[in-house]
């Protein structure tokens, strides 16, 4: 089975233009959409929520809901868009999506899981998978975890995604549940043991290439989140260090690639700023980058930031000089 590496799917930061942008950067990472939910796919404006300028990448989509048959129409509607496969999200512990019966709390009722990934299944050829908690409140405990497991395997879920943390629904924001439950890797680690066969996916607090490669050899794959989305350059670390691959763009050689793609959204009406939001830690930790963050802060990073200002971006990166400091 081949080990991958793929970046998360987190609300309000991985749109398309932010998987176009990684996809500049990395050519082996797979690469996951916001979670969109399954009734706006099916109401709302279809093109804009599902469509993605295709790359060498793979690209799941990532759908919430809990209804069996709006989560089969929107499967059947996505499938012509492009995507590898379609996720489906177990793990999400804010309390608006509780409140729509989304995410960490559909953990307290495998039977529903069950059945919304059989019709998941059943409406598309596309592989359904999960990305989930180890439990909830206060159920932390493997067996329940592994009979998930198992009750999605036997539903249909082709691929496990586990973060290694428990979902607190009622005591934490989604900001502390990222971070205040501890992390319980060996629940992943064992889960990989007992389902040898199948592909289980790590995630939660990585933030290093070696963490990776140590993980590679336990499980098949890990996720990483907010380290790559505030320090995008992360992903030419992995490429070099996970991949083997040296041919990776500078991050200058990034941002001339980026243009043209920019030039191309915004003749589209998109907003500049849209895009150029997830630049702001290309440069993180080279001399320079403060001046980046400014410069896009005051430039590019507000609503009514227009074409005429791509045309100043190169010159901008190098009177900051960071082409020449870039390590």
């Amino acid at each position: 089975m081949k080990k991958t590496v793929s970046v998360a799917p987190m609300m309000d930061c991985t749109d398309k233009h932010e998987i176009y942008f990684l996809s500049l950067i990395s050519k082996n990472v797979h690469l996951y959409t916001e979670m969109i939910v399954a009734n706006a796919i099916i109401r709302g404006d279809r093109k804009k929520l599902l469509s993605f300028k295709k790359i060498q990448n793979p690209v799941t989509l990532q759908v919430g809901g809990s209804n069996e048959s709006e989560l089969a129409e929107a499967c059947r509607i996505s499938e012509q868009y492009g995507y590898k496969e379609i996720n489906l999200n177990l793990g999400c512990p804010s309390k608006k999506v509780q409140k729509n019966k989304f995410g960490a709390c559909l953990m307290q009722e495998p039977k529903l899981v069950a059945k919304c990934i059989e019709s998941m299944s059943k409406a598309t050829k596309l592989p359904i998978t999960i990305k989930t908690r180890i439990g909830y409140n206060e159920v932390e405990d493997f067996e329940f975890l592994k009979s998930f497991i198992q009750t999605t395997k036997d539903a249909g879920s082709q691929k496990f995604i586990i973060h290694a943390r428990k979902a607190l629904l009622k005591k934490l924001t989604p900001k502390e549940n990222l971070n205040i439950p501890p992390l319980k890797y060996d629940f992943v680690y064992k889960l990989k043991d007992f389902f040898k066969n199948d592909e289980i996916i790590i995630n939660g607090g990585i933030k290093t290439s070696g963490e990776i490669k140590n993980h590679l050899t336990k499980v098949d794959g890990v996720m990483i989140g907010r380290a790559i989305y505030h320090s995008p350059y992360f992903l030419a670390e992995i490429e070099r260090e996970v991949f083997g691959n040296d041919n990776i763009p500078t991050r200058s050689e990034v941002m001339e690639k980026l243009i043209p793609y920019i030039q191309e959204e915004t003749t589209k009406g998109v907003q500049l700023n849209h895009i150029m939001r997830h630049t702001v830690g290309l440069f993180h930790g080279q001399n320079g980058s403060k001046v980046w963050k400014q410069y896009l802060s005051k430039n590019m990073c507000i609503r009514d930031a227009d074409l005429k200002k791509v045309n100043h971006l190169m010159d901008q990166i190098k009177k900051t000089k960071i082409i020449s400091l870039e390590r």
